[in-house]
């Protein structure tokens, strides 16, 4: 499948996206949003953990073979918190999961597009990259590598998510 966008040609296999990973949705206060998602909607809290990195807390439930994830900032300096004050509370972004996360990534550059992280960094879950919105219709995309990839080792990171 082979796309024009944007004045870059998009190949789907060519980033070898296995699926979609999760949607994410900045909030307040994960504990008033789990109200919504896990009471009223009956997904299931796998885990809530804090991103010092990223002044960030977040709580992952599952659906499916997907995830929602809920953002909450933990300090105001952040990106997510100025999303928050501009935009208020809300869908944040897609992720999806590649088997080649830096091969990904080279890929989309040598097409042109507009990347906020340039090589694999930490995430709550894995190596995770940030394409920019200005090149995406809007939508901030999120790129994690699937569990075992070659990023997990040159991050240091063991397949649950642990600094080896």
């Amino acid at each position: 499948m082979n796309v024009e966008s944007g004045g870059f040609a998009v190949t789907a296999e060519s980033l070898d996206i296995g699926r979609l990973h999760h949607i994410a949705f900045v909030v307040r206060r994960i504990d008033d949003a789990l109200s919504l998602w896990r009471d009223l909607l009956g997904l299931r809290l796998e885990a809530v953990v804090a991103v010092a990195s990223d002044g960030v807390r977040i709580a992952f439930l599952s659906v499916g073979e997907s995830k929602v994830e809920l953002v909450e900032p933990v300090r105001q300096d952040t990106g997510v918190a100025r999303f928050i004050e501009t935009r208020g509370e809300g869908f944040h972004h897609v992720c999806f999961e590649v088997a080649d996360l830096a091969q990904a990534l080279d890929d989309l550059a040598g097409r042109g597009a507009e990347l906020l992280d340039a090589s694999p960094r930490r995430g709550a879950e894995g190596p995770v990259a940030f394409v920019h919105p200005r090149g995406t219709q809007g939508v901030l995309v999120e790129l994690i590598e699937a569990p075992g990839g070659p990023a997990w080792a040159v991050l240091g990171i063991d397949k649950e998510g642990a600094t080896t």
